[in-house]
C-alpha cells in the first residue's frame, strides 16, 4: 500500500501538470481509467489513489456513472465584487482592452516562439471556423465565441500556464468585450474588413513563427478595436448633443 501511495503522488502530480498546462481544462472530462493507465504507465489501483488525492485537493470532481471532471478552479475569483464591476460597467471596457492588448500581444509573441505543430493545427482550426462564420448566417453570440476561441488558442500556444490562467480568470469579461466589438464594429463593412485583415496577419505571424511580427499584430489589432469603439462612442455623443440642441431650438 505504501508503494501505491508513492506512485499515487506521482500520478496526481502528473495530472496536476496537465491541468496547469490547460491540456485538461475546467469542466472537461478526464480520459477513461484505461486510457489514463496506459498514458501514465501505472496500475489502475495507483491511478485511483492518485485521483482520490486530486479530489481531496479540489482539483477534480467525480460524478457517479459519468467519470471525473476538472473542477472550475476560478469559480470563487469570478464572483468577487471587482469582477462584477468589470462585467457591468461600460466604462471599464477600455481598461479591459488595454489589459487585453498587453496580455495578448505577449501571448502572441510567445506562441510564435514556442508553439508546436499541434498548437498551429489547433490555431488553424479556430481561424478557419472564424472565417467560415463570415459566409453563413451566424448569430452575434456565436461569432463572438468563435472570435474569442481563436484568440484563446493563440494564448494556449504560449505554453505559459500563468498567462493562460490569468486570461481564463477574465474569461467572462473577455468574451463580453468581444461581443461589444461584434455588436458595434462587425456591421460596419470597412471596420469588419479591417478586423479580418488583422486576424489574418496575426494568424500568419504566429503560425509562421515570427515572434515580433506576432506581437505587433496582436497589439495593433486590440488597440485599433479600442480606438474604433472610442470613435463610435464620441460620434454617438455628438449626435445626442446635436439632437438635444435641435429640440431645444424648436421648443424656443
Amino acid at each position: 500500500m505504501q508503494i501505491h501511495r508513492q506512485v499515487a503522488d506521482v500520478v496526481a502530480e502528473r495530472i496536476e501538470g496537465l491541468i496547469t498546462d490547460s491540456v485538461f481544462k475546467p469542466g472537461q472530462a478526464l480520459p477513461s481509467e484505461r486510457r489514463l493507465t496506459e498514458k501514465l504507465g501505472v496500475s489502475r489501483a495507483a491511478l485511483r489513489e492518485g485521483l482520490k488525492l486530486l479530489r481531496a485537493r479540489g482539483l477534480i470532481e467525480t460524478s457517479q456513472g459519468k467519470g471525473s471532471f476538472v473542477a472550475n478552479l476560478m469559480s470563487h475569483t469570478m464572483q468577487t465584487p471587482m469582477m462584477h464591476l468589470l462585467g457591468s460597467q461600460p466604462r471599464t471596457l477600455y481598461d479591459l482592452l488595454e489589459v487585453r492588448e498587453l496580455l495578448e500581444s505577449e501571448a502572441a509573441r510567445l506562441a510564435a516562439e514556442r508553439g508546436t505543430p499541434a498548437d498551429f493545427v489547433l490555431i488553424g482550426r479556430r481561424y478557419q471556423e472564424l472565417r467560415a462564420a463570415h459566409d453563413t448566417e451566424t448569430s452575434r453570440a456565436e461569432h463572438a465565441r468563435l472570435d474569442h476561441a481563436f484568440h484563446l488558442s493563440i494564448c494556449e500556444a504560449s505554453h505559459n500556464p500563468m498567462l493562460v490562467h490569468t486570461l481564463s480568470a477574465l474569461n467572462d469579461v473577455m468574451l463580453s468585450s468581444v461581443m461589444t466589438s461584434v455588436d458595434h464594429l462587425y456591421h460596419r463593412k470597412p471596420l469588419k474588413q479591417q478586423i479580418d485583415r488583422q486576424h489574418a496577419r496575426l494568424f500568419n505571424a504566429v503560425t509562421g513563427k515570427l515572434p515580433e511580427q506576432a506581437r505587433k499584430a496582436a497589439q495593433h489589432h486590440v488597440r485599433s478595436i479600442r480606438h474604433n469603439l472610442q470613435d463610435i462612442e464620441q460620434e454617438e455623443q455628438r449626435e445626442i448633443r446635436a439632437t438635444l440642441r435641435l429640440e431645444a431650438g424648436d421648443g424656443g
